[in-house]
């Protein structure tokens, strides 16, 4: 159920909050998004590809906030369920401590001369051997792309099927890929309810919206493999609301700001500004308030909720009904997605997230730092 949720999204933005630090032929892939509710019972969406030599399709989730990939392999202790078999594959090679690619992986390690490394993902820890061999996304194939081959996982909040991370650091695909696809890249997220492969990653310059409002990207050095915008403010029907500037400022010492994520269910914002739009949404919402699973501003019964719009630089994103409330499983009860974050972390960031994105077209164009969103229907 959508409603349990929100837990996950609290360990989820407690994860992002912790990122900080101190010329060939472009090629075009179209490759198929589904929502990871029905398949999975995740909040992520997973995207459909093939790994090895012959390739084994698998499910991966998508998240444009991290950079490492992994992928359940044959052995691992602690997987849900094994996706790729190593032996199986002719192109597949585990690499050593002294490759390059062995310095760019997170908390790296040698076992013997094998690359390992070790990460936390959300409430998850895991150990993943450094490993290489072709992706194929749609009909173009990456030969020799790097990624972690699960062997140990603790801990339940780990996609089960793996993970493909678009993020902006040295090992994401987008790194991985820069001479395909030059760094660019957009998706439409289907409605987390539907059960088909409706939505599409679109990778490469080719194809992409052209006709788009666009609003600059931002980098953050304390957190550099995310997708920073400037969020100028909120309007609920005609009336904007009054959100402390603080609470929405970009801060590349801190690492404050807003962020654009896929893998955050409900958009969360920091706890000033949340409750500057949580408390205009109920002056404008005719009904006695109430509760339902993490979420504070919830109505019995049939209510007209107030359009709201999503403000940034150069660009205003207009959110439909479906991208701003939630209904229960019986449907009688709807309520605001979306939440504060978490307060107990250093400079929170405002995460934008996927269910305030989806059936939009959002666009990432890196080389010009520039991010594009517009209505597009993909059920």
């Amino acid at each position: 159920m959508m409603l349990g949720l929100v837990g996950r999204d609290e360990a989820r933005v407690l994860y992002l909050t912790s990122l900080a630090v101190g010329g060939k032929k472009e090629k075009k892939s179209f490759v198929p998004i589904a929502s990871g509710r029905p398949i999975f019972q995740s909040g992520t969406y997973v995207v459909r590809m093939s790994v090895g030599t012959p390739p084994q399709t698998i499910l991966m989730a998508m998240d444009i906030s991290n950079d490492a990939a992994w992928i359940p392999c044959s052995g691992c202790v602690g997987c849900s369920s094994t996706v790729f078999d190593t032996t199986n594959s002719s192109s597949y090679k585990s690499l050593d401590c002294q490759a390059p690619q062995c310095k760019q992986a997170p908390n790296p390690s040698c076992d013997g001369s094998a690359c390992s490394f070790n990460l936390t993902y959300g409430g998850s820890s895991f150990r993943a051997n450094l490993s290489q061999d072709t992706l194929t996304l749609a009909s173009d194939a990456v030969p020799a792309y790097t990624f972690g081959c699960l062997q140990a996982v603790t801990g339940t909040s780990l996609p089960p099927q793996g993970l493909l991370g678009l993020g902006r650091g040295p090992s994401s695909l987008l790194s991985q890929t820069q001479d395909l696809f030059h760094s660019t890249f957009s998706y439409c997220l289907p409605n987390f309810k539907s059960i088909n492969f409706s939505g599409t990653l679109r990778l490469g310059t080719a194809n992409q919206p052209t006709h788009i409002k666009t609003t600059p990207l931002l980098k953050n050095p304390r957190r550099p493999s995310l997708y920073y915008v400037n969020m100028t403010g909120v309007s609920i029907a005609k009336r904007m609301v009054n959100i402390p500037p603080s609470a929405l400022a970009f801060d590349p010492t801190t690492g404050g700001g807003t962020i654009l994520d896929s893998g955050t269910a409900v958009t969360r914002l920091v706890e000033p500004a949340y409750t500057a739009v949580r408390d205009e949404v109920r002056r404008q919402v005719n009904g006695t308030v109430s509760s339902l699973g993490g979420f504070d501003t919830c109505y019995d019964g049939q209510v007209v909720w107030p359009a709201m719009t999503l403000h940034f630089n150069g660009m205003d994103v207009k959110l439909a009904v479906d991208n701003l409330i939630i209904r229960s499983t019986s449907g009688n009860i709807s309520c605001l997605a979306m939440a504060a974050a978490p307060a107990n972390v250093n400079s929170v960031v405002n995460v934008i997230a996927s269910m305030q994105q989806q059936n939009l077209r959002v666009l990432f164009d890196v080389p010009n730092s520039k991010v594009g969103v517009a209505r597009e229907i993909c059920t």
